[in-house]
C-alpha cells in the first residue's frame, strides 16, 4: 500500500460560495477571457441562455476583478501539497465515486495505494480525474452521470472546489463514450466541408452531452496538422493537411464548445504540432524535422487560432522538435517551447496540459520523478496521468520544499487552473445525483442532437472521382461488400430505406483470393456495387476486392471509410469515396449519394 500523503488544508465552503455568488459563464472566441485586469464585454442579454445560438460566442456578464477575488479566496485556504496535489489529472478505476467492486479496488490499490476516486481524492488532493472506457467510467449517461457527480461532491466536501473531469472524445478514431451518445463526423470529416459552422455545430453537440453527463474538459480539438499520410498517431483526428483550414476548423470548434450554459473546457493538441512523425509518441519518441519557417508555416497556425479564440487549454506533445529547442528535450519538458513559444510568442495565458506522462515518449530520457518537475519548469500547468502517482507527488512537493520550483511557480499555475473552473462555471455547490442522472438522460443522445448529426455526416462524404456514374439506378439491385458485419448491415439498411433492393457480403479486412472471386460474381448480378475498405494502404488485398468487383463491369463505388489516402491506390473507373468513418450515420450519407438523396459537396482535406 502507498504511505497516503499528508492531507492539506481544505477551503472553506462558506467562503467560497460567497465569493462564487452570481457567477457569470465566460464565452470564447475573440474575447479576452484569460486577461488578467480590466473588464471583459458583456452580452446585451438578447440570447436565450437556454437555447444559446452555437454559431455565437457573446459571453455572459463577466469581470475580471471578481474572478480574480475567487481565485485569491481559494488559493489562499490551500497549503503546498494540496496545491501540488491540484497539479495531478488520473484515472481511476470504477463505475461509482465510492465504488467498493472487488476488481475495480484492487486495481485502484495497486497502483494508488487507494479503493476508489473519493479516497483518491482525499488522500493526494488530486485536481482532476479523466475517463476511460477501459477503467470502466463510461458505460451509459446515467452511470457517467452519477460518477461525476459522486467525484464532485467527494471533490467539493474534502478540498471546498470542484473537480476537472477529463475525456478523449474527439470522435471517429478516438471516441470514449459509446451510444447513446451522439456519433459526430471525426476532425478530417468536418475539415473536408471547409464550413466553420460544421465545426461548431459539431463541438456545441457534443460539448453539451458531455457537460449533461458532468464532464467539463474535452481533450479536444487536435490542432497538428496531418502532412504525413504514414503518421500512425494522428491521421483522421487531424481536420486537414492544410495549414488555414485547420486553422479555421479548431478555432470554430473552441468557439462551439464554449457557446452553451456551463459549457466545456477545450483543449487544442498536440503542441507544437504532431502532424508529420511516422513514431507514435505512446511507444517512442518521434522527432519532428521541419524546419522553424516550416513550423511556423504548417504546424503554427491552428495553436494561434485556438489561443485568438481564448481556448481553455493546450496539450504539449511528447516530441523532439530540434529547429525549435536543439537540446533534444521532449516538447512537454521543453521551455523554449512551452514558455518561449507558447507563452511569449503566442501570449497564451491558459493552461498548458502535458499529454499523458505515463507515455513512452517523455520517458526515454526521464525518471518518473524528474517528469512532472521538469514538465512544470517547462512551463506546464496540469500534470495529466503520472506513470506513478505516489513518485510524481512527492517529487514535486520535494522540489518546491528545497527551492528547486518556487512555490509562487506552483501558484501560478493553480491559479490558472482555478480561473478554468470559473469560466465553465465550476463555482457553488455540486448538483446532486438525481438532478445529475435526469439532465444526462434528457440530453444525451436525444432525437434533435441525432437529426442533427446526421445532417453534419451528410455535408462530409467525399466523391473524389467518378461521380459521373452516380446515381445509381432508382429501385435498383446493390451488391455491399465490406469488412465487418456491422458497417456491412448499417449501409445494406440505409440503401433499403433509400428504396434500393441491397444485399451485403462480409469480406473481412484481408479478403481472401476466393472471396474476392467470389465478389465479382456476385457483383455482375447487381446493377451497382459498393466496395467499403478501411486503412486499404495498409495492406490486406482491399484494394484488390475493389479492383475484383470493378471488373465484373457493374458500376463500383469504393469508399474509405478511414484515412482517405486509400483513394489513391483505387483503380480507375470507380467512383472514389472517401467518409473518414465507418459509424451507422456516415453510411447513410454514403447511401444518399450512391441513391442520388444527396449531393456530394466536400472536398478532400489530404493531398494524394
Amino acid at each position: 500500500m502507498v504511505d497516503e500523503p499528508k492531507r492539506g488544508k481544505s477551503v472553506s465552503r462558506r467562503s467560497l460560495i460567497a465569493v462564487a455568488g452570481g457567477v457569470g459563464v465566460v464565452g470564447a472566441g475573440g474575447y479576452a477571457a484569460w486577461k488578467l485586469s480590466g473588464d471583459a464585454t458583456e452580452s446585451d442579454g438578447s440570447e436565450d441562455p437556454e437555447k444559446p445560438n452555437p454559431n455565437t460566442t457573446e459571453p455572459s456578464s463577466f469581470s475580471v476583478e471578481e474572478r480574480e477575488a475567487w481565485v485569491d479566496s481559494v488559493i489562499q485556504e490551500m497549503d503546498l501539497e494540496t496545491k501540488v496535489g491540484q497539479l495531478f489529472m488520473v484515472y481511476v478505476h470504477g463505475d461509482a465515486a465510492d465504488t467498493a467492486n472487488g476488481a475495480f479496488t484492487s486495481a485502484n490499490q495497486q497502483r494508488y495505494g487507494v479503493n476508489n476516486a473519493a479516497e483518491l481524492i482525499a488522500s493526494y488532493r488530486v485536481g482532476g480525474i479523466i475517463y476511460f472506457d477501459w477503467a470502466d467510467n463510461v458505460s451509459d449517461p446515467a452511470q457517467i452521470a452519477r460518477l461525476s457527480a459522486g467525484i464532485q461532491q467527494a471533490s467539493f466536501d474534502e478540498l471546498g472546489i470542484h473537480a476537472l473531469i477529463g475525456v478523449d472524445q474527439e470522435h471517429g478514431a478516438v471516441t470514449r463514450i459509446g451510444r447513446p451518445a451522439t456519433y459526430l463526423p471525426p476532425a478530417m470529416a468536418i475539415g473536408a466541408t471547409q464550413d466553420v459552422d460544421v465545426a461548431k455545430e459539431a463541438a456545441y453537440i457534443n460539448g453539451s452531452e458531455l457537460r449533461a453527463m458532468g464532464i467539463n474538459v474535452n481533450f479536444a480539438p487536435v490542432a497538428d496538422v496531418n502532412v504525413n499520410p504514414n503518421n500512425p498517431v494522428i491521421g483522421r483526428r487531424s481536420f486537414s493537411a492544410d495549414p488555414e483550414v485547420a486553422a479555421e476548423m479548431v478555432a470554430g470548434q473552441v468557439e462551439g464548445y464554449a457557446t452553451f450554459g456551463e459549457s466545456v473546457s477545450a483543449c487544442a493538441k498536440h503542441f507544437p504540432g504532431h502532424g508529420d512523425t511516422d513514431v507514435d509518441s505512446h511507444v517512442g519518441l518521434p522527432v519532428i524535422t521541419h524546419s522553424e519557417e516550416e513550423w511556423r508555416s504548417i504546424d503554427r497556425p491552428p495553436f494561434a487560432a485556438a489561443v485568438e479564440a481564448d481556448i481553455d487549454m493546450v496539450m504539449s506533445a511528447h516530441l523532439e522538435f530540434p529547429a525549435l529547442d536543439d537540446s533534444n528535450t521532449p516538447a512537454t519538458l521543453s521551455e523554449p517551447i512551452l514558455t518561449g513559444l507558447m507563452r511569449e510568442e503566442l501570449g497564451y495565458e491558459g493552461v498548458i496540459s502535458t499529454d499523458a506522462l505515463d507515455m513512452e515518449g517523455v520517458r526515454v530520457q526521464h525518471s518518473d520523478a524528474e517528469i512532472p518537475v521538469l514538465a512544470l519548469q517547462a512551463g506546464a500547468d496540469l500534470l495529466l496521468m503520472p506513470n506513478d502517482l505516489e513518485t510524481a507527488y512527492n517529487a514535486v512537493v520535494t522540489a518546491a520544499n528545497d527551492g528547486t520550483i518556487s512555490e509562487e511557480r506552483i501558484d501560478q499555475s493553480v491559479r490558472r487552473l482555478l480561473r478554468l473552473r470559473y469560466h465553465r462555471g465550476l463555482t457553488g455547490e455540486p448538483l446532486s445525483t438525481d438532478e445529475a442522472v435526469a439532465t444526462a438522460e434528457e440530453t444525451v443522445g436525444s432525437d434533435s442532437n441525432g437529426e442533427a448529426a446526421q445532417a453534419l455526416f451528410d455535408k462530409t462524404v467525399t466523391v473524389v472521382d467518378g461521380g459521373g456514374i452516380l446515381p445509381a439506378a432508382t429501385g435498383g439491385s446493390v451488391a455491399v461488400f465490406g469488412p465487418s458485419d456491422a458497417v456491412v448491415n448499417n449501409i445494406v439498411s440505409a440503401l433499403e430505406s433509400d428504396g434500393m433492393s441491397a444485399s451485403g457480403t462480409v469480406t473481412g479486412d484481408s479478403p481472401t483470393w476466393q472471396s474476392i472471386s467470389n465478389a465479382a460474381s456476385t457483383a455482375g448480378n447487381a446493377d451497382f456495387a459498393v466496395v467499403l475498405c478501411a486503412d486499404a494502404m495498409a495492406g490486406g488485398n482491399q484494394i484488390e476486392l475493389v479492383t475484383s468487383v470493378n471488373s465484373s463491369g457493374t458500376p463500383t463505388a469504393a469508399v474509405s471509410m478511414a484515412k482517405p489516402y486509400d483513394v489513391a491506390n483505387f483503380p480507375q473507373g470507380v467512383v472514389s469515396m472517401a467518409t473518414y468513418s465507418q459509424v451507422a450515420e456516415a453510411m447513410a450519407s454514403v447511401s444518399g449519394i450512391v441513391t442520388g438523396r444527396l449531393e456530394a459537396s466536400a472536398s478532400l482535406p489530404v493531398d494524394l
